[in-house]
Formats: C-alpha cells, sequence, structure tokens
C-alpha cells in the first residue's frame, strides 16, 4: 500500500486549497477591533479549478491538489485476499451487490474550537485548548515551535463536546502560540460558528461498493469491498487510518466469513479535511455491511433477522478473517431482546394503521459489533489533599459524558474513599505526565482498570500503617467494606483516617499513588437496533417513529450514563441519515455553512428511544465492561436506511442513500411512478 502526506501549512502559502483554509491573522485588542481589521485584509488570489466530489477525484483531467500526490490519490491500502476472495465469489451460489455513499456530515459540537497562549515569566508557553486530552497536541507544539516538550503546559479544562473531531491538533494551535510569542502578550481564539463550519475537521465522506458472496443455504461466505474515502485538501492526523485500519477491526461484523478483501483509497478534494467523528471508521464498516445484509433479505426473500441468524459467529473465543479476536457475545439473545422489546411481531398491524393514514412505514434492522480503540496503556494518580479530601488525575478528557461521576464511582466503590470528597483532576499536562486522552469508546475501559489498579495498589500501600496502628499482625488485618479491620472486632481504619495518620507522621509517600496499567486486548460492544421509518408519500417527509436498542456493553459501570451516550449516538445517526447533507457549489464554497442550510436534527426529528441491556462480560479487561460512547451511532445509520427502502419498496423505489431528505425521497418516489399521475 502506498500513501503520501503532502505539507499543510499553518497558513496558506502560495495556495489556497479549500474554503476554510486559513491565510492571514489579525491580532488586536478586542473582537471588534479584530474582525474590523480583517475586513481591511485584502487577499489577491486567482480562482482555479476545483474537484469536490469524491467519487470524481481521480478522473483524468481533475484538478490536482498536490504536486506529490498524482491523480489527487492520498493512499491506496488493501486487506485480504483478493485471488481467494475472487475464488470464493466464482464459487458462490448467490452475489449480492450494492453501491453506497457515506455522506459527509459537520460535527457542530456545542462549543465550537477555541485556544488560549501566554509565554510565561518561567520562559514555558502555558496554553489553554478545548480538545480531548492535551498529551498529543503538547508533542505537536513541541515539534512545530522547536520548544522543549518540558516547557509547554497545556490543559484542556472543561469542555462542550468534542466527537472525535478535537481529538486532535489543528493550524490555529501553531498560529495562536506563535502570535502569543511574538506580540509578548496572551492571544485568545475562539472560532465563530461560521468558522467551525468551513474549519472544523468534518466525518464520513466514502463511495462504497459492497458484495457479499452466498452460498446455497444463504450463508455468507466471502466480503468484497472497494471504498474511495474523502480526505479533504489535506490530511488530518488519524484521517488516513480511519477507513482503512479503522474500519477493518469490524469488516466481517457479527458473521461467520472466513475471506475477505478491502480495498481503500484516500483521495484528496478542495474540501476541509475529514477526520474523527464519533464511530470513526466502524459506522462506515458496518453500516455498509448491514445495508448488504438487508440487500440479501431481500433478494432471497427471506426474513431480515433471519438471514443475519444464518450467518452469525456462535462460538467464541473467534478470529475473524481480518486477525481480530472477538472473546466474547451472544448475538442471539440480543437480538431476541431488541425484537421483543420492539414488539416485532405487531408490525404489520402498524403498518396497516399508517396506510390508512396515506403513510408507508417500513422497518429496518442493524446488528452491529465495534471495537474499542485508542492508547491501551492508561495512568491515575489518587492523592490525598491537605483539606482531607481525595483528588483522582486520570489521562483522559470528559467532553460532557460524565466521566467524573463514573471514575469517582469507580474509585469510592474499590476503597471506600467517600464519593463526595473526590475531585476528579484532569486535562493538565504539569499534573498528569502522560495520558490516552479521549477518543475510540476508550474512556472507562482503560481508565477505570487504571483507577482500580491505583485503588489496589494504594491499600496495598497503606496496610503497614495500619498495622501499626492497629498494632496488629498481619495476619490479622482484614480489608473489607472499605477499611482495614481487626478480624472479629469492630475495630477499624478508612483510608481517609489513615491519609490523616500519615500526614500527622510527615510519611508524604503513603498520600500519593500512581499507578499505569495496559489493557491488554480491545472489548467487542455489540446489539440490535430496530428503526421503524415512517415515509409520506406526498411530500417526501422521512421520520423515526419507533426506535428500539439492546446492547451487550458487558458490565455496565453506569446505567443511566450508558443509556446517555446511547441516545446522543443514535440521534447523530439519525442526522446523518435523514437531515445532515455538506453541499459545496462548483467553486467549492460551502453551501450548507450555516444553521439555516445544514439540517441539524431537532429533538421533533427522534421519537424515545427505549435502551436494553443483554450484557455477556468482557474478559479483554478487569471490569468486565465494553465501551459504549460511539455503539449508538454505528447502529443506527443502517437500522434507519434499511427502514427507509422497506418503507417505500412496496412503492417500486429499489435504492435509497443518505441523506433521506425530503426532497430526495420526493423524487425517488416520483421516478418509481408514485404520483406521476397527479
Amino acid at each position: 500500500s502506498m500513501s503520501v502526506r503532502p505539507r499543510r501549512p499553518i497558513l496558506a502559502s502560495g495556495r489556497v486549497r479549500y474554503v476554510g483554509e486559513p491565510v492571514a491573522m489579525v491580532i488586536a485588542e478586542t473582537l471588534d477591533q479584530a474582525k474590523d481589521a480583517a475586513e481591511l485584509v485584502m487577499v489577491e488570489c486567482d480562482d482555479l479549478p476545483v474537484v469536490t466530489d469524491t467519487a470524481r477525484a481521480m478522473d483524468e483531467g481533475s484538478p490536482q491538489l498536490h504536486g506529490d500526490a498524482p491523480g489527487n490519490l492520498c493512499f491506496d491500502w488493501a486487506i485480504g485476499d483478493e485471488d481467494a476472495t475472487a475464488a470464493s465469489f466464482d464459487a458462490a451460489a448467490h452475489v449480492v451487490s450494492l453501491d453506497l455513499i457515506n455522506n459527509r456530515v459537520v460535527v457542530n459540537s456545542m462549543e465550537t474550537r477555541g485556544c488560549l497562549a501566554e509565554w510565561g515569566e518561567d520562559g514555558r508557553l502555558h496554553m489553554a485548548i478545548n480538545g480531548q486530552g492535551p498529551w498529543g497536541t503538547k508533542t505537536e507544539l513541541s515539534k512545530r515551535l522547536r520548544v522543549p516538550s518540558e516547557d509547554i503546559h497545556l490543559i484542556t479544562p472543561d469542555v462542550g463536546g468534542g466527537f472525535g473531531m478535537k481529538g486532535f491538533y489543528y493550524p490555529e494551535h501553531v498560529a495562536i502560540a506563535q502570535a502569543a510569542r511574538v506580540v509578548g502578550r496572551p492571544v485568545k481564539w475562539v472560532a465563530d460558528r461560521a468558522e467551525a463550519f468551513v474549519s472544523d475537521s468534518m466525518g464520513r465522506d466514502n463511495v462504497t461498493t459492497i458484495e457479499g458472496a452466498f452460498d446455497k443455504d444463504h450463508k455468507l461466505q466471502a466480503l468484497r469491498v472497494t471504498c474511495v474515502a474523502a480526505m479533504g485538501a489535506y490530511l488530518s492526523p488519524y484521517a488516513a487510518y480511519i477507513p482503512s485500519t479503522v474500519a477493518k477491526f469490524v469488516l466481517p461484523g457479527v458473521y461467520d466469513v472466513q475471506t475477505v478483501f478491502m480495498n481503500v483509497k484516500g483521495v484528496f478534494t478542495n474540501t476541509t479535511p475529514v477526520d474523527a467523528y464519533r464511530g470513526a471508521g466502524r459506522p462506515e464498516a458496518i453500516y455498509a455491511l448491514e445495508r448488504l445484509m438487508d440487500a440479501a433479505s431481500r433478494q432471497f426473500g427471506i426474513g431480515q433477522d433471519e438471514v443475519r441468524r444464518k450467518s452469525w459467529i456462535r462460538t467464541f473465543p473467534y478470529r475473524t478473517a481480518v486477525g481480530e479476536l472477538y472473546d466474547v457475545g451472544d448475538f442471539d439473545r440480543v437480538l431476541a431482546r431488541s425484537k421483543a422489546e420492539a414488539d416485532w411481531d405487531g408490525f404489520p398491524a402498524r403498518k396497516a394503521e399508517a396506510a390508512a393514514r396515506g403513510r408507508l412505514l417500513g422497518r429496518g434492522l442493524c446488528y452491529y459489533i465495534e471495537s474499542i480503540l485508542g492508547d491501551k496503556d492508561e495512568t491515575a494518580t489518587i492523592a490525598f489533599t491537605e483539606d482531607g479530601g481525595v483528588e483522582l488525575a486520570v489521562g483522559t478528557q470528559s467532553n460532557g459524558q460524565g466521566h467524573e461521576t463514573v471514575y469517582a464511582q469507580i474509585l469510592h466503590e474499590r476503597t471506600g474513599l467517600p464519593f463526595e470528597k473526590i475531585r476528579i483532576v484532569q486535562g493538565d499536562s504539569d499534573r498528569i505526565a502522560h495520558g490516552g486522552g479521549t477518543g475510540g469508546s476508550r474512556s472507562v475501559t482503560m481508565q477505570g482498570t487504571a483507577i482500580l489498579g491505583a485503588s489496589d495498589d494504594l491499600i496495598e500501600k497503606m496496610r503497614p500503617l495500619a498495622e501499626e496502628e492497629l498494632e496488629v499482625a498481619s495476619a490479622d488485618l482484614v480489608w473489607e467494606e472499605g477499611a482495614f479491620r481487626i478480624a472479629g472486632t469492630d475495630r477499624a481504619l478508612t483510608l481517609l483516617e489513615l491519609a490523616g495518620v500519615a500526614r500527622a507522621r510527615g510519611r508524604t509517600e503513603l498520600l500519593t499513588q500512581t499507578t499505569e496499567t495496559v489493557v491488554p486486548a480491545r472489548s467487542f460492544p455489540n446489539g440490535a437496533h430496530i428503526a421503524e421509518v415512517e415515509v409520506d408519500p406526498t411530500t417526501g417527509r422521512t421520520q423515526v417513529v419507533r426506535y428500539t436498542v439492546a446492547d451487550d456493553f458487558g458490565v455496565l459501570m453506569n446505567p443511566m450514563l450508558a443509556e446517555g451516550q446511547v441516545h446522543g449516538g443514535v440521534v447523530q445517526g439519525i442526522g446523518q441519515a435523514i437531515t445532515e447533507h455538506v453541499v459545496w457549489d462548483g467553486d467549492g464554497q460551502l453551501l450548507s455553512g450555516t444553521f439555516m442550510d445544514y439540517a441539524m436534527p431537532r429533538a421533533e426529528d427522534a421519537p424515545m428511544i427505549p435502551f436494553h441491556h443483554e450484557g455477556v462480560p468482557s474478559t479483554a479487561n478487569a471490569l468486565g465492561m465494553k465501551g459504549c460512547g460511539e455503539a449508538g451511532t454505528v447502529g443506527a445509520l443502517a437500522a434507519v436506511t434499511n427502514a427507509a427502502l422497506d418503507a417505500v419498496w412496496d412503492a417500486g423505489v429499489r435504492h435509497v442513500d443518505m441523506p433521506l431528505t425530503p426532497l430526495r425521497m420526493w423524487g425517488w418516489l416520483r421516478d418509481a411512478g408514485v404520483g406521476a399521475a397527479e
């Protein structure tokens, strides 16, 4: 496989490759002054031809973005055995094939990107960035500013939404830091929403063909996937990794497929760079696969649920054709629960009722699997403070998911330290030497395991002091219910009490405990999403009217937080499937650059989403858990789109693509002859 990484200047140099690329920078005392001054900046530039369409990027005669990337090809990557896969297709009783577009989306976090930089009298760069953890950005700043890493202090305080888009460094970070160095003053920048629309990395944007080879009993034998994935005008830090390596982790889904071949070409276009967006690679892969299984169900004339059950993995651990080891799973049980909760058998009556109102009702199923990503290494530090509290320093970053609650809960349950005394410290590169940051649904799995490790180490570290204080031999000292106790008596000391003793005696080494742990393997959340979608044939309006989820997240740490993550993830999936759509004009201008033109999902676009849990504890980590942050989005795209196609199938529509906007749906129905006589 080949790849090129063209140089990406901090400010455009000689050529602007996309609308949203920073060209000039104005520094002023007030925002209004800066805006006025920016209006006076005249940029002399000649128009060049553009290519914004992913499918056309490699066409003969398409404008070339980079001299070192002929044909606009960024990388050409493959996995699997091409010849064996071709042979499997030649021998197949049935072949099902599908062409799909995974539409581009804008992330639109509640809080836009921003940063503040100041060079201290200590000669260090002090910087606040609203990211997903400071460590990666600190490394990049050190490299680009030629400043030793220890001379950079980076914090990522409270952050309002990240979704992957804030998981890496941006040109603005370097520009703001350099500006502060040049003017000798603190410099602050916060994007306005219009800037965010054109300059935040975007998500998805794949053109895919997926084919399945099935035997005479309709069991899936082989998969072949070819994908063209947009990178935008430059290669964003994780962009190349997502449609290739990350998608590969779940490529065969929950199916016993032994032969696969996948080829992904990354292409440059005159558009905002693409990078991680909730699920990153797994939603794209599962969307293609679960649309394929739905097409197989129709082609073979067997049920949506039955076609999946015929092919799925039933014995664990299971090594997939791409080398991943699924440790545990019980797909039958999870699907049965989802069907029961969705009132699967009552669907025909609901369809008839909708028809009586002149509406088309469809049902869609997606059975997803997803793999936890990110650094397997994480650190936790427990420190007793002067005021009698406890600080827990972590290497992840909450962007609103509620990490603070669940981390304190894990520490409290293991150590007996009072929940209300625990304060979480996150996102400070001076306080926490290194961390894996937040992303890939890794946080509670990796960080929780580190907290358990630090808790156990702290308990052992405090044991000799407890023996001294209670004047007891170690054999008679038991740890139970959050305290050291003399067996058979009511004499006990809690860790908080022991910390007080340690402080009084000057034993400061007992007051902090840092533990680094490595989680040896990935865990694989999975679940069954069932959507019911209603289409109004006169207007094309497409609405999700019922949505049911049954997930296997292993051992649930905090059911309410997990459910909140599923709800948010599903709604992001509904948004992409039905309303969200990035549109460029012929000059590469973003036409969908405001909330007037870019349709974010609203409360009325989503029904209540009942969440049910059927956990099979993971063997991959001490908590037995599987991450939940991205699962909702991974399952939602295909569930909603399959349901929409099901709704209009009887009306003669044979293909739909995301987004299922009213105009597009109306057009597909008209093309199929619905309402043509009116």
